[in-house]
């Protein structure tokens, strides 16, 4: 199957050149990923505050015929730490027995997930989805389930889909064609069996810990062998309908180790094809990869970056 592509860039980095570049592009889709980790909530927050200058961009993207899905870790932004004063056991617990906030929630917590479910439809509202996919992912940690009584038996998956299938429920609201991701990612990268998907939520396969010399595939690679272990289960419980990669074949901002200056980007042009050539015998219909880090910055110390062998495979 051939895999229909898109890519994620930071909020900061849209402007005119790469505005041109996506249009000049076979890509099928675009979107915007304010950059995760602690602090997420910030930089979506700001996302938000640039948006007049923002959307003027992804309209005449969009208006190319290029589809507008957005990806971010959102779940601190759908529950501020400052309800934590008249609501802590809203919150996690961790395994010292404390309430805290510093990841995610206490997903047995019904009036926690109709909150999220509230703030989800506002985030649908505000940032929509020109096809009707959306991820509004969990917060940007290994390990940040629930250890409560409730919550200890489920694993990080289980407690994942609990909090994803409220998100969907909130984007319902605003989108009633509306799916959610399942971001398969770090703790969560094992399949959930206590908690099954509701209608509505795919699949988003997200290898963060690969090796990134070799391509997913390669059985020679510890690492891959690792990450790709749990796929079968993974594509038993979701299916593969709507089922995407979320890849870093592109993103500079991981090899720079998310701090800049932005080292100069490495051309990974055959793990690429290998993997997508993975993705479609597995079924996948979708592809997407961060292209962080690759914006005038960039461009200012090392030039444009070679990442046409993505953008226009064709004449690459």
């Amino acid at each position: 199957m051939e895999l229909k592509r898109g890519i994620l860039i930071h909020p900061g980095e849209l402007d005119a050149r790469w505005e041109a570049r996506v249009l000049a592009s076979s890509l099928t889709s675009f979107g915007l990923h304010p950059a995760g980790g602690l602090g997420a909530e910030a930089t979506l927050e700001a996302m938000r505050g640039d948006w007049n200058r923002l959307a003027p961009h992804l309209a005449a993207i969009r208006a190319a015929g290029v589809e507008i899905e957005h990806e971010m870790h959102a779940l601190r932004w759908m529950l501020p730490a400052s309800e934590f004063a008249a609501h802590p056991d809203w919150f996690r617990m961790n395994e010292r027995g404390e309430r805290t906030t510093d990841f995610n929630l206490c997903p047995s917590n019904s009036d926690a997930l109709a909150f999220v479910a509230e703030r989800a439809e506002t985030l649908a509202r505000l940032f929509p989805s020109s096809n009707h996919r959306y991820h509004f992912w969990i917060d940007d940690v290994r390990r940040g389930g629930c250890r409560c009584a409730a919550c200890r038996a489920l694993s990080e998956a289980d407690q994942a889909m609990r909090i994803y299938n409220a998100i969907l429920a909130g984007v319902r609201r605003a989108d009633p064609l509306g799916t959610q991701a399942y971001l398969a990612y770090h703790g969560t990268l094992a399949a959930p069996r206590r908690v099954g998907p509701e209608t509505g939520i795919f699949l988003e396969y997200a290898p963060i810990e690969r090796d990134w010399a070799r391509p997913l595939d390669d059985a020679d690679s510890e690492a891959n062998r690792a990450v790709t272990a749990p796929l079968g289960e993974l594509l038993a419980c979701f299916g593969t309908a709507g089922a995407s990669a979320c890849e870093y074949w592109l993103d500079n901002s991981l090899l720079s180790r998310w701090k800049k200056p932005p080292k100069r980007y490495v051309p990974c042009a055959g793990v690429y094809r290998r993997d997508a050539e993975m993705y479609g015998r597995l079924g996948f219909s979708r592809a997407v990869t961060f292209a962080c880090y690759l914006g005038a910055d960039y461009e200012a110390l090392w030039g444009e970056a070679d990442i046409d062998f993505y953008l226009q495979p064709g004449r690459a």
